[in-house]
């Protein structure tokens, strides 16, 4: 079930990321979502509008799944940071280390 949302997710952000680059900024910017990048297929207020509303859509859309996606997937990680892990007690003394013992003397070859 994740991965399907997960993919749903992926096609709601290249689309919301295209309608975005669709609209006509303030300053000029792309414009391509004007009439005349358009052609004669609507208005340019008929075209803004109809952009406006799908972003809007979609950024629901957006929210609505990244939500869900963050809920499905709470819980099932192991703790990855050491400030999650369980606490050692600083109070008790680490054991000592045993002594090396050396190594036995070297036999003389002849």
């Amino acid at each position: 079930m994740t991965t399907v949302l997960l993919v749903i997710h992926l096609f709601v952000t290249l689309a919301l990321i295209g309608v975005v680059l669709l609209q006509r900024s303030e300053g000029g910017g792309l414009g391509i979502g004007s009439s005349q990048g358009m052609g004669s297929f609507m208005t340019g207020r008929g075209t803004a509008n109809l952009l406006t509303r799908a972003t809007a859509f979609l950024a629901v859309a957006f929210f609505a799944l990244s939500l869900t996606l963050a809920y499905l997937s709470r819980g099932t990680g192991q703790p990855r940071s050491i400030l999650d892990a369980p606490a050692v007690n600083p109070g008790a003394p680490a054991a000592p280390a045993a002594p090396a013992t050396p190594p036995p003397p070297a036999v003389p070859t002849n």
